[in-house]
């Protein structure tokens, strides 16, 4: 009887830890659209200090208060429970782990669908806009398969296999110099696209043609940090929107990334962090009024880790951080993430960066293939 008893104890435990399993890797979906617009935006490193670093040297006050529901975020990649932007950037983009280093496939190196060709393939409109290189690890999440997140180049390559209507960012040395001698921005123009340079003109001259997909480069290489002059971010989050809008009635999906937080934790210097984070949080108050009046619009508010360990320290004040730093790379610490409109109740509690895809996903009520 006890035997019987143990048995079926066990059975039923294990049984609950399984579902638990398949609940955390693809969760039930309602597949009832309640978001025609998403706006991901990804603060990268951004952890709990890194807004409180902001929040405190902006006279105690964010834009990002303005969210009402939010969570943490578990983001270790398939190998390493120190993640790196690419494997968490995929995790974001496509629903699967993978491994450090790697963007767009699985563990085996195969190539995994992003919400990014979902969109397209229902005919939303698609924006990708970086304050990195646009073949860089989190925006390549977005349209590459590549297992290895240094190969910008052949990344970069990977954009004629794609139809996103609007990029912006840096990295036009990896489409136009490279080392094979190929000039992708040329390929693209004959795709369709309009593609434009700081070089020959600014972003806020752009007449863009909705009738056109769009690729604007910021920077040869890597852009500017903010506190060194880079100032495109807020007017490309307006442009984005009013473009995207343009380009498509049945809706967009846009991901803008403030990628330099991340470069202010790995250089631990806490002012590049704060000049960072204030820029992004612009771009943060300009998505959430339009979604308060739209109506129709998601903002989701994350980020693929936490960079540096930083912390505010004992002795501090508004006008003088002491700041201490534990690394000068990620770490393994959650991450908070911020949500606002339709669909936002599913971004409370704790569940894993995967959950970020399949979320979107049920937002626009679509199912996964």
């Amino acid at each position: 009887m006890f035997k019987n008893f143990f048995l079926l104890l066990a059975i039923i435990t294990i049984n609950s830890c399984d579902s638990s399993i398949a609940n955390e890797v693809q969760p039930m979906q309602s597949n009832s659209p309640r978001a025609k617009n998403i706006i991901l935006l990804i603060g990268d490193g951004m952890g709990v200090s890194q807004i409180t670093a902001g929040l405190y040297a902006n006279g105690n006050h964010l834009e990002i208060e303005r969210f009402k529901h939010m969570g943490l975020v578990k983001c270790h990649s398939s190998n390493n429970l120190i993640t790196d932007s690419a494997a968490s950037g995929t995790a974001f983009a496509t629903g699967i782990k993978t491994f450090n280093g790697a963007v767009g496939v699985n563990p085996n190196r195969e190539p995994v669908k992003n919400i990014v060709e979902y969109a397209e393939e229902k005919g939303l409109a698609t924006g990708l806009v970086v304050t990195s290189q646009m073949a860089h690890a989190t925006p390549a999440a977005f349209f590459g398969h590549h297992h290895k997140r240094s190969l910008m180049e052949d990344i970069a390559a990977q954009l004629l296999d794609q139809d996103i209507d609007l990029l912006i960012g840096g990295g036009q040395n990896h489409f136009e110099n490279r080392k094979d001698n190929q000039n992708i921005s040329k390929k693209l123009r004959k795709k369709g696209y309009q593609v434009h340079s700081f070089m020959d003109k600014a972003l806020t001259e752009i007449e863009a043609d909705p009738q056109q997909n769009l690729l604007y480069f910021t920077a040869a290489g890597l852009p500017l940090p903010k506190h060194q002059g880079r100032d495109y971010l807020p007017f490309a989050m307006d442009f984005s929107i009013d473009f995207l809008q343009k380009k498509s009635k049945k809706g967009f999906f846009l991901m803008v990334e403030g990628s330099q937080i991340d470069l202010g934790g790995h250089a631990k210097n806490s002012d590049f962090i704060i000049s960072e984070m204030l820029e992004f949080d612009e771009i943060v108050g300009k998505a959430l009024d339009f979604a308060e009046e739209d109506g129709n619009t998601l903002v989701i508010l994350g980020a693929d880790h936490e960079t540096g360990g930083y912390a505010i320290n004992y002795g501090s004040t508004e006008d003088n951080f002491k700041a201490g730093f534990t690394s000068d790379y990620h770490t393994a610490t959650m991450v908070p993430i911020f949500a606002y409109g339709p669909g936002a109740e599913d971004f409370t509690g704790i569940f894993d960066n995967t959950q970020v895809f399949f979320k979107m996903m049920d937002a626009y009520g679509w199912n996964v293939d």
